[in-house]
């Protein structure tokens, strides 16, 4: 009986996970540079598992202003947040009173020395992130390149942290565009139809077990 309870218990807290990673991903659809969340294992299975989040590019919106930036391929821009280092796909960089390169938070943007400090926002970046005013480049965005999801983890408000192993990073600056988030509305139906229609499929086992229980003890001592 104890087994038959705590299957049940565990397939209906995978649902509720399920639900939640759902939930979390349509409510971020339009947060720029977003990384879909997925559970390793399928929500079916009787064992929790850990989440997973996606590196596939999302679509880009271009806005013409030069300090957007939009990263193409598995790389995140580091921002210093507190004196510690995090990662963003969000690349809605100004410039602040001190000149110095921050995201929409204000955390300052990481070139290969530091803060990146410009003297104006008309600079060209190019696809490999060096900055250039006029015909001197004066510094480089400083890209982390993620080898695999597995290290990755959502810090909450569009950053993340990494401990995976370093990777060669081969992707693309595009200055003024933004990353979408990589949400696929499609797919999140889908699977919350899934769910949905497995959370129902547990409840009525619950019911069944139920009415099984209920049957026996009402005929406890029939043959004494």
């Amino acid at each position: 009986m104890n087994n038959v309870i705590s299957s049940i218990a565990s397939y209906l807290s995978r649902d509720v996970d399920a639900l939640d990673v759902i939930g979390q991903n349509v409510a971020n659809m339009r947060t720029t540079g977003y990384r879909t969340e997925r559970l390793k294992a399928d929500f079916k299975a009787e064992t929790m598992g850990s989440h997973a989040l996606s590196l596939a590019d999302g679509n880009l919106d271009t806005t013409g202003r030069p300090l957007d930036l939009a990263i193409q391929g598995p790389g995140f821009f580091v921002v210093d947040v507190g004196g510690r280092e995090m990662l963003t796909r969000d690349g809605q960089f100004h410039l602040n009173a001190d000149k110095q390169l921050v995201d929409a938070s204000g955390h300052s943007v990481l070139g290969q020395s530091g803060p990146i400090t410009l003297d104006h926002p008309s600079v060209h970046i190019n696809a490999a992130g060096e900055i250039v005013d006029g015909d001197k480049q004066v510094d480089a965005l400083r890209i982390v390149a993620i080898g695999s999801p597995d290290g990755l983890s959502e810090a909450g408000g569009g950053l993340y942290t990494y401990n995976g192993a370093p990777a060669d990073w081969m992707g693309q600056i595009h200055q003024g565009a933004l990353e979408r988030s990589n949400v696929d509305a499609s797919t999140e139906m889908v699977r919350l139809m899934e769910v949905t229609r497995h959370a129902q499929s547990v409840q009525r086992a619950i019911h069944a077990y139920d009415t099984a229980m209920q049957s026996g003890i009402s005929h406890l001592g029939d043959n004494t």
